[in-house]
C-alpha cells in the first residue's frame, strides 16, 4: 500500500468485527490509512485470525504475563512502534489505557463505544441502554484518555430502541452502525479533518451522504 497512508494499529480482545470494517476501509484504494499490525492481549481471540487472513501481522501479548500493567503497556507500545503505527485504533480491546502509553501516541488513539457518550461508558452499555427505558441508543467513537470512555467525541450514529428488543437485538443493530462510523471516524481524524477544541472536537469535512448525522456535537451544521 502507498507509503502516504496512515499506519494504523489497532488493538483486539474478541472477535473484531470493527477490525474487520476497518480492514475492508482499508482495502479500498481511496482509503487513506492502512492497517499496520493488530495486537491482542487475548491469545484466542477470533480477530486474530481476520488480520491473518488479511495478510497483516498479528501479536499477542497476554496482559496476565506482566508483572505490572505498566510493564505490559511499555511492551505494547514497543511492538506498535515497531510496526510504524501512526494512528491506534481499539476495536473490542478490554483493558484502559495509561497515561503514560497515552503520551507516546497523543492525541491519535480512538476507540469505538455502543452508547451515545457520555451516556452508558463502561461495560454492557446495551443492558444499560435498556434497563433505563432510553427511546434512542447508538454508538460513538472518541478520542481516548486515561479515563473510561470519557475522551472527547469524534461522531455519533444513533439507533431507536424498538419496543421489542432485547439486548442481543439492539447490540446487533448497533453493531451495524459502527461498522459504518469507524472507518468514516477514522479517515476524519487521519486526514486532519479533526481538531480539538478544549473538551469538544470541531469536525471539518463537506456534508456528504450520511456525514450530517455522524457530526460531533461541537461541529457546526
Amino acid at each position: 500500500m502507498s507509503a502516504a497512508r496512515a499506519r494504523l494499529g489497532v488493538l483486539v480482545s474478541g472477535s473484531g468485527s470493527n477490525l474487520q470494517a476497518l480492514l475492508d476501509a482499508c482495502a479500498q484504494a481511496d482509503y487513506p490509512a492502512e492497517v499496520a499490525c493488530v495486537v491482542s492481549n487475548v491469545p484466542t481471540a477470533f480477530a486474530l485470525e481476520r488480520a491473518r487472513k488479511a495478510r497483516v501481522p498479528a501479536v499477542v501479548l497476554e496482559h496476565k504475563a506482566f508483572s505490572s500493567r505498566a510493564e505490559f503497556e511499555k511492551a505494547l507500545g514497543e511492538e506498535l512502534r515497531k510496526a510504524g503505527v501512526e494512528w491506534v485504533c481499539l476495536a473490542g480491546f478490554m483493558r484502559l489505557l495509561g497515561a503514560d502509553f497515552l503520551a507516546g501516541f497523543p492525541g491519535r488513539v480512538l476507540n469505538i463505544h455502543p452508547s451515545l457518550l457520555p451516556a452508558f461508558s463502561g461495560l454492557h452499555a446495551q443492558r444499560q441502554a435498556l434497563e433505563r427505558g432510553v427511546k434512542i441508543a447508538g454508538c460513538t467513537v472518541h478520542f481516548v484518555d486515561a479515563g473510561m470512555d470519557t475522551g472527547a467525541i469524534i461522531a455519533q450514529a444513533a439507533v431507536p430502541v424498538l419496543p421489542e428488543d432485547d439486548e442481543a437485538s439492539l447490540s446487533a443493530r448497533i453493531l451495524l452502525e459502527e461498522h459504518k462510523l469507524y472507518p468514516l471516524a477514522v479517515r476524519l481524524a487521519v486526514t486532519g479533518k479533526v481538531t480539538m477544541q478544549g473538551a469538544r472536537t470541531r469536525v471539518d469535512a463537506p456534508a456528504t451522504l450520511g456525514e450530517l448525522s455522524l457530526r460531533s456535537p461541537g461541529a457546526p451544521r
